[in-house]
């Protein structure tokens, strides 16, 4: 089994098609197919269902593409350890992030590390904290910034970056507006907004309120901030946010929560045996933190 095998199958297997496969790897489709085809019948398995549109993972290729992205991680890893030797970092970076990270402002921070290791390739994904944790454990990611209410896996490491109280958020309108702490007992009747189930901030909420014995119904989901205090600001709902959001918008109330307010934390998450470009990487957010943003060398 070569390394190139191995880049060829995780290719289709995130493209779902070979001519797309073929064009990111910058190889003909013919001698990728020749590869891939190669591929299984040295494992014995097919790895793909193909039809016209797109190709499928099989359970045998499902159960691959995990170990073929630990495989392409570790080799990326060694790579960066001889790298790291001669004074240098190369190789891929994947990030994962949440859509607003206010511990520190990530792309000054990515940008200042690509100036100083211009031989790195970076990549950014945003999603929910759930998603990004699970993308860590299978290779996908490098390291994720999430929410610490996240589930780790064995095999992960989560260090906590920061925290902040939860406030609710709701319209200059609402009857609520004109107070400036409030209880959780006072939402029992109220619609809110929130995101997808999965997502740090959601998990927070529904764990926050069913502690206190609010059932809550949440009429409107979206999948990113703006949206939410938009949604907020217009009266069609209140939100449990992080005290961050507050800084994101004028039309909207933000209130404090009586007695200890929960707290939003946000952690990092790597493999255990974190590549040499993740472990840089959060040092240079260690170096954000602490006010000194600037990470050029």
């Amino acid at each position: 089994m070569e390394l190139r095998q191995i880049e060829y199958f995780v290719a289709v297997a995130e493209e779902s098609h070979f001519t797309r496969a073929a064009k990111r790897m910058r190889v003909a489709q013919s001698g990728l197919s020749a590869s891939i085809r190669a591929l299984e019948r040295e494992l014995g398995a097919a790895l793909f269902l193909r039809n016209t549109r797109q190709v499928e993972l099989t359970t045998a290729g499902e159960a691959f593409l995990t170990e073929a992205r630990r495989a392409l991680s570790a080799t990326d890893a060694a790579r960066e350890a001889v790298s790291a030797v001669q004074g240098l970092l190369r190789g891929n970076l994947a990030v994962g992030s949440l859509q607003c990270l206010h511990v520190v402002h990530l792309p000054k921070v990515l940008a200042g590390f690509l100036r100083a290791h211009p031989g790195l390739e970076i990549q950014l994904r945003h999603g929910g904290s759930g998603e990004l944790v699970e993308q860590v454990r299978t290779g996908g990611l490098d390291v994720a910034f999430v929410s610490g209410s996240a589930r780790v896996p064995d095999g992960l490491v989560a260090e906590a970056l920061a925290a902040e109280p939860l406030v609710l958020a709701c319209a200059p309108g609402h009857p609520l507006a004109g107070e400036s702490r409030i209880s959780l007992a006072r939402l029992r009747d109220e619609r809110f907004v929130d995101f997808p189930a999965d997502w740090g901030a959601r998990d927070l909420a529904d764990e926050v309120l069913a502690e206190a014995g609010v059932e809550r119904r949440v009429a409107l989901e979206v999948t990113d901030v703006h949206s939410l205090l938009d949604l907020v600001a217009c009266g069609l709902g209140v939100a449990l946010v992080p005290q961050s959001f507050s800084v994101k918008t004028d039309k909207v109330c933000f209130l404090g929560l009586d007695g200890r307010p929960p707290q939003w934390r946000t952690v990092s998450v790597t493999r255990a045996a974190a590549s040499t470009a993740a472990t840089e990487l959060l040092r240079e957010v260690a170096v954000a933190k602490s006010g000194r943003l600037s990470v050029s060398r």
